[in-house]
């Protein structure tokens, strides 16, 4: 990185952030209280609520938000006159899955082969870590020339919907003239990316009852109506022979126009095992950007150690569908139920629950905050220029944002890139990525200030 007094000061903060780091990634901050405790979350929203303290925000405080978790809110004045920027980050985290799988504990950063190691890592704790080098380095060279508000969210990987509804309820707390979402990723390490849009999501949960108890597969297999092989039917459904997509009355034919997304590279990210194909049609781009995706995320049915010769009565399953730029979350919710109730089989008895939604985001690259971010990452990225990808996970927020603050420009950046791995085994952060973006952004803030 060319040397310069904001990148030398990020530089020689990179052991504080670590330490920071190491204690945040310790919280078992999973917001889902049947599996984690909510002791966890609670003690990661007061060591922020701490750190913002000390670094000189008001107002900072724990909100109490609809769904029954905690965000945290601080505000840090700047000059008279200024700008409004927003900086947003999210201390919760997904569970761990199998914890026999991690390397290393997935509550204890680790270093390994030039990368932090542990849940959160990159997906958001580190980018909450990011804000806060941003603002120091800032601090140390002249001062923050922008009023900052900093939003940290407790829920966002639940998709409960708290911050949303908070937000609405108190339209003035989070009004801003830029936003910066510090919850995507680089396209790859080391090219600068602002993350462009986003698809939306929902998940539901579908049952299937065919009988008033589980009966003996040798007396009544064969005539009696299997729930599990019901269910399978139905989840079946909803790919077509080459594995996309297919809801009816879903579009899936999107094409994605920008910076495209080499196969053998996919594979590579995704480690798709060798002979093993990639599923649907289109360029990847097409696929993890621009249409609609379906993904079985657990079925309720008896595990294969102490199952027992029976039909099952009942079945269940939990479905996560990606909803792209220009479709509306509620319809393709809708059009779901509707296709899962169509396609169960034998007249069996089908019922639905909604769990979770969030709209999908387009952004206006075309904005004076996306040159600015542009200016500061070619400084951050020596040699590089900023590019636009999309992103096929849902940050729910920022739609809401975009709702109440329709002047607001909202730029999304952040240390999830594909080796990060966020929500799989061996999640991880690269930290040089961690100093260049936290320098691309305490210099976003210096251009914005001043365009």
């Amino acid at each position: 990185m060319s040397s310069n007094p904001v990148a030398e000061t990020v530089a020689s903060l990179m052991p504080r952030a670590k330490a920071e780091l190491t204690e945040l990634v310790a919280f078992k901050s999973v917001a889902d209280f049947d599996q984690f405790p909510r002791s966890e979350s609670e003690a990661a929203a007061s060591w922020i609520t701490t750190a913002l303290e000390a670094e000189g925000f008001e107002d900072v405080a724990v909100l109490d938000t609809p769904d029954g978790t905690q965000s945290v809110y601080g505000r840090l004045a700047g000059p008279e006159g200024a700008r409004t920027v927003l900086l947003y980050a999210h201390y919760d985290v997904q569970p761990p899955l199998d914890e026999a799988g991690w390397t290393t504990p997935p509550f204890e950063l680790t270093e390994r082969e030039g990368r932090w190691y542990g849940r959160g890592a990159a997906d958001c704790k580190g980018g909450l870590v990011m804000h806060l080098l941003a603002l120091r380095a800032l601090k140390a060279n002249g001062g923050v020339p922008v009023h900052v508000k900093v939003i940290v969210e407790g829920s966002e990987e639940q998709g409960t919907g708290g911050l949303e509804r908070y937000a609405e309820q108190h339209p003035e707390l989070l009004a801003a003239d830029a936003v910066v979402i510090g919850d995507s990723g680089n396209f790859r390490v080391g090219l600068p990316t602002a993350t462009s849009t986003l698809r939306g999501m929902t998940m539901l949960r579908v049952k299937i009852d065919t009988l008033e108890g589980n009966l003996h597969s040798g007396q009544f297999g064969g005539a009696a109506p299997d729930a599990l092989g019901a269910l399978i039917r139905v989840l079946d459904s909803l790919r077509a022979e080459d594995g996309s997509t297919t809801v009816d009355g879903l579009t899936g034919d999107a094409h994605w126009p920008g910076l495209q997304y080499e196969e053998e590279q996919f594979r590579q990210d995704a480690k798709v095992l060798e002979g093993v194909e990639l599923i649907g049609s289109g360029t990847v781009a097409d696929r993890i950007w621009a249409r609609p995706a379906v993904t079985v995320l657990g079925i309720d049915c008896p595990p294969v150690v102490g199952a027992t010769p029976s039909v099952q009565a009942s079945a269940r399953a939990l479905i996560s569908l990606r909803v792209p730029p220009g479709v509306d979350a509620a319809e393709a919710t809708k059009l779901l139920q509707a296709h899962l109730e169509a396609h169960t089989p034998w007249g069996a008895r089908v019922s639905t629950e909604q769990i979770g939604q969030g709209q999908p985001f387009s952004a206006d690259t075309t904005s004076p905050a996306y040159a600015a971010m542009a200016d500061a990452m070619a400084v951050a990225y020596p040699g590089q220029e900023m590019q636009y990808a999309g992103q096929g996970g849902s940050i729910p927020l920022c739609n809401t944002l975009a709702a109440l603050y329709p002047a607001a420009e909202i730029l999304l950046i952040g240390l999830s890139e594909p080796e990060a791995q966020i929500h799989a085994v061996n999640e991880s952060v690269s930290p040089e990525e961690l100093e260049r973006l936290s320098v691309a952004e305490a210099l976003f803030l210096r251009n914005y200030a001043a365009g």
